[in-house]
C-alpha cells in the first residue's frame, strides 16, 4: 500500500503539469477571441474530415446491397422503356384497341437477386454460376437478366447454386424481336467477339436498319417480352437469301457482369404443366 502512494507522490508533478496545461488552454481559447476562433475552425475541420471518412466507410459497407437495388431498378427501367415505346407506336399509328400493351409488365413476375461467382467467356460453350438455388426459389429454365439486359437461362439448379447457360454459348437460342415492329427471329452466338451475336430468320419485308433495338419477344415462357438485348450494327442477307441475318451488339458485357436477377412468373408452374401436356 505504501508503495502505491509512493508512486503517486513520485509522479504527481506530471498530473499537476497536465492539469495546468489543460486549464491554460481553456482560459486561452475561452477568453481570447482570435485564438478561440482558430481553435474552433480547426476543430470543425477535423470533425468534418472524420465525418467524411465515416460516411465513406458506411457507403463501402453498403455497396453489395446498393448493387442489388440498382440491378433491379435498371431492370424496371428497361421494362418501362419497352412499354413506353409500345404506347408511342400505338398512339402514332392506327391500331386496334385490343392490341394495346400491358400497362405493367412486371406484374405477376418474381425477381430473385443473385451474384455471379464463376464465369467464362473464352470458350465455345461458356457457363456461369450464381449463388442462388432451389432454396431461394430458383428453378430450371428460368430467365436470368442484369441491369443492362439478358444474361442467359438456368440449366442446372442445386439447393444453393445455379448454373446458367449464357447467350455466349453455341447451344443458346433465344427468341427476340425488333422493338416497335414485332418482327422476330432467333439470337445465336457464333463464337469470337463476346459482345456480338446474330439474329436470324428475320423476314426481308421487315425493313431492318442499323441502330434498331432488339428485345425479347415473349414467345417462350423463359423471358417476358421487352427485355433489352442489344442494337443492330450490321444487316446481312441469310445464306438462302430469304431472310435477314442481323449482327447485334449485345447490351450486356458478360465479362463484367456481377449482379443478376432470375425472372419467373408467379404462375410459371401452371404454364409449364399445361404446355408439357400439349407436347405429349
Amino acid at each position: 500500500m505504501g508503495t502505491f502512494f509512493t508512486r503517486i507522490a513520485r509522479y504527481s508533478h506530471w498530473a499537476v503539469f497536465l492539469f495546468l496545461e489543460i486549464l491554460s488552454g481553456v482560459l486561452l481559447f475561452r477568453f481570447n477571441h482570435y485564438q478561440g476562433s482558430v481553435w474552433f475552425t480547426q476543430a470543425n475541420a477535423v470533425a468534418g474530415r472524420m465525418l467524411g471518412w465515416e460516411s465513406k466507410g458506411l457507403a463501402f459497407l453498403n455497396l453489395v446491397e446498393n448493387n442489388h437495388d440498382l440491378t433491379q431498378e435498371n431492370l424496371v427501367l428497361q421494362y418501362n422503356i419497352g412499354v413506353l415505346q409500345e404506347e408511342l407506336t400505338r398512339l402514332t399509328h392506327d391500331s386496334s384497341y385490343t392490341e394495346r400493351v400491358q400497362s405493367n409488365v412486371l406484374k405477376g413476375k418474381k425477381i430473385i437477386s443473385a451474384k455471379v461467382i464463376t464465369n467464362s467467356i473464352l470458350q465455345r460453350n461458356n457457363y456461369l454460376t450464381i449463388d442462388k438455388g432451389k432454396a431461394d426459389g430458383v428453378e430450371l429454365e428460368r430467365g436470368v437478366v442484369s441491369g443492362t439486359g439478358i444474361v442467359g437461362i438456368t440449366c442446372m439448379v442445386s439447393d444453393h447454386y445455379s448454373v446458367v447457360l449464357p447467350i455466349l454459348n453455341s447451344k443458346s437460342n433465344i427468341s427476340c424481336r425488333l422493338r416497335g415492329t414485332h418482327y422476330f427471329g432467333y439470337l445465336k452466338w457464333k463464337g469470337g467477339n463476346p459482345l456480338h451475336a446474330y439474329m436470324s430468320d428475320v423476314p426481308l419485308h421487315a425493313h431492318c436498319r442499323v441502330g434498331d433495338v432488339v428485345e425479347t419477344s415473349g414467345f417462350s415462357s423463359v423471358f417476358p417480352p421487352g427485355i433489352f438485348v442489344g442494337k443492330v450494327v450490321q444487316v446481312h442477307s441469310a445464306d438462302d437469301g430469304l431472310a435477314y441475318q442481323l449482327e447485334v451488339q449485345l447490351s450486356t458485357d458478360l465479362a463484367r457482369v456481377r449482379d443478376v436477377c432470375v425472372v419467373t412468373s408467379i404462375n410459371q408452374a401452371e404454364q409449364d404443366s399445361i404446355e408439357s401436356q400439349i407436347e405429349k
